[in-house]
């Protein structure tokens, strides 16, 4: 989240000198950008190529270290425990996609920010495994509630050009999290919930709270129903482990 945020914070610096040169006018600050082929959007998309690359390798060093546990812990390699991934796929990151426009297939740069990918079945770009499924789209709940996989639509194609909800979403800050709630009590609602947790420091329990985030069975409903995406699995969380 660090470096990310470095990243942002240089590129929104340089992007808006850019827009004062080339007159480009936004609703608001946040949204400052830069044509694509400037220098300021080719150093921007550099910059979040590396920042992308680096999740890869943590999430790749992650699941390496997870099934090395489990395989000690049970006495049997991952494969036997049918430790596969079942997909990798990164959210707040802009990829360059062909999508329809008025009718008319345009390339266009996609920026997804606070959502992810969930192409329709058949789509080239996804997995031979996914082809008569759709995309996978893995949308996590909290430490103390369920979290989904969804598949991609043809619906969500055409509205979102294939885009939908990747989490729940806060509903108070970090820094409110911590103001407002105590984590004994959060570690002992989850405790009566059969729910294990490994936690390097306090605040990030009140942090990742359940109580800091919006209800994900009504943001996933919201999307089901919408068209943008189909429920296909529920899943209830049993440990949790925050570094």
């Amino acid at each position: 989240r660090g470096l990310g945020h470095q990243v942002a914070t240089d590129a929104l610096l340089q992007m808006e000198r850019a827009m004062g040169r080339d007159d480009i006018r936004v609703n608001d600050r946040q949204l400052a950008c830069a044509r694509i082929g400037s220098a300021e959007g080719k150093q921007y998309l550099q910059a979040m190529a590396a920042a992308a690359n680096y999740a890869w390798v943590n999430r790749s060093s992650m699941t390496f270290l997870c099934r090395q546990a489990f395989a000690r812990t049970f006495g049997a390699t991952p494969d036997d425990l049918e430790m596969g991934v079942v997909y990798d796929v990164s959210h707040n990151i802009a990829k360059v996609e062909q999508h329809l426009v008025d009718g008319k297939p345009k390339r266009l740069l996609v920026h997804r920010k606070g959502s992810t990918r969930a192409f329709p079945p058949h789509h080239p770009l996804i997995p031979l495994d996914y082809q008569f499924t759709g995309q996978p789209v893995l949308i996590g709940g909290t430490m103390g509630t369920c979290s989904y996989v969804l598949t991609g639509t043809e619906k969500g194609m055409a509205d979102t050009w294939g885009s939908t909800c990747h989490g729940a979403g806060r509903a108070k800050s970090r820094a409110g999290s911590r103001r407002q709630l105590d984590y004994t009590e959060v570690l002992e609602a989850l405790q009566q919930k059969g729910i294990s947790i490994r936690v390097a420091s306090p605040k990030l329990v009140m942090e990742e709270s359940p109580e800091s985030y919006k209800d994900v069975t009504e943001v996933v409903d919201t999307c089901h129903a919408a068209g943008i995406s189909s429920k296909c699995v529920k899943l209830r969380p049993i440990a949790v482990i925050k570094g």
